[in-house]
């Protein structure tokens, strides 16, 4: 059985035509006849099913195409892997996060990786989509919550377990306490992100659950917006943890909020299933030694 013969047979698979097969492949209808004649003969068993002018797959064509094209996916990965080792510095990485995640995992990082490998084009797109895309193909990597029943194409790489607090000016009167019950919040002014940002839907999750909504906030699309007006004390916010205190901002105070402690888990995704390059590797170790290094500042800050 050669590798030219599979090509052969799956070509005809795709047309389900002997002649339309033969001129895709740019070849003689005699000689892809002969090809697959010589492929059933070795396998002892017809492929095709001739139906006048028409043709249909036997139940051991059936089997040969499903066990081609997974030759044909180990083919391309091994080219895509060669290629790879080939350019080892160059190439393109594309990576898809949550809205808002830029600021807290990208920005800082994204400087330092690309001083490491400068040869590297790095996209990195905030979208709602994380998953999907990553599931359709359409990213390389993403970071985002961790999915409910991922499908089985899905490697999961666990990042953190992140906690949100309410963040306020330092000389707010709620910044004298430690931690408050999450339901005070509904008598607060209340800065947050539009509806479709991650951290909106979390809130309004857990505000659900607690029977209270936030009546009339003050709504904006960026961090650095939206970390000015708390500043000026216009009104607090929900923000993660992790990322007040890589900002470090004096006059900013975080406070914990209590039954519930608003949290999720944030992962890497990929597709297991595609050739993971040598510049997806080198990011995500990248991304989880930055991730550690944040960590045990806070722990040492807290120590």
């Amino acid at each position: 059985m050669e590798f030219r013969q599979l090509q052969y047979f799956t070509a005809i698979c795709k047309e389900m035509h002997f002649s339309k097969a033969a001129e895709s492949l740019c070849t003689t209808q005699s000689n892809l006849s002969q090809q697959i004649k010589f492929l059933e003969n070795e396998l002892g068993l017809p492929l095709f099913d001739r139906i006048g002018k028409r043709i249909a797959l036997t139940e051991a064509g059936k089997i040969l195409l499903e066990q081609s094209q997974l030759i044909f996916e180990r083919m391309d990965y091994i080219q895509k892997a060669i290629l790879d080792l080939k350019k080892m510095e160059g190439g393109k990485l594309d990576i898809g996060i949550l809205p808002g995640d830029g600021d807290l995992l990208f920005d800082a990082l994204l400087l330092d990786f690309h001083r490491s490998y400068p040869k590297l084009s790095i996209t990195v797109t905030e979208t709602t989509e994380v998953y999907k895309e990553v599931v359709d193909g359409t990213r390389d990597l993403g970071v985002t919550t961790v999915p409910e029943n991922p499908d089985d194409r899905i490697e999961i790489v666990p990042l953190f377990h992140e906690e949100f607090v309410l963040a306020v000016r330092s000389d707010h009167p709620v910044a004298k306490s430690k931690a408050i019950p999450f339901e005070h919040i509904q008598q607060l002014k209340m800065v947050t992100f539009g509806p479709e940002h991650q951290i909106t839907k979390l809130v309004h999750f857990y505000s659900q659950e607690k029977g209270i909504s936030i009546d009339n906030p003050v709504v904006t699309s960026t961090l650095s917006t939206l970390l000015l007006l708390v500043e000026q004390g216009i009104g607090a916010c929900i923000l993660p943890r992790m990322l007040l205190d890589y900002l470090n901002r004096e006059n900013l105070a975080a406070i914990t909020l209590l039954h519930p402690t608003p949290s999720q888990d944030i992962c890497m995704l990929y597709r297991k299933d595609k050739y993971l390059g040598q510049a997806a590797k080198k990011f995500m170790e990248t991304l989880q030694s930055f991730i550690q290094s944040v960590s045990d500042r806070d722990s040492r800050s807290l120590g």
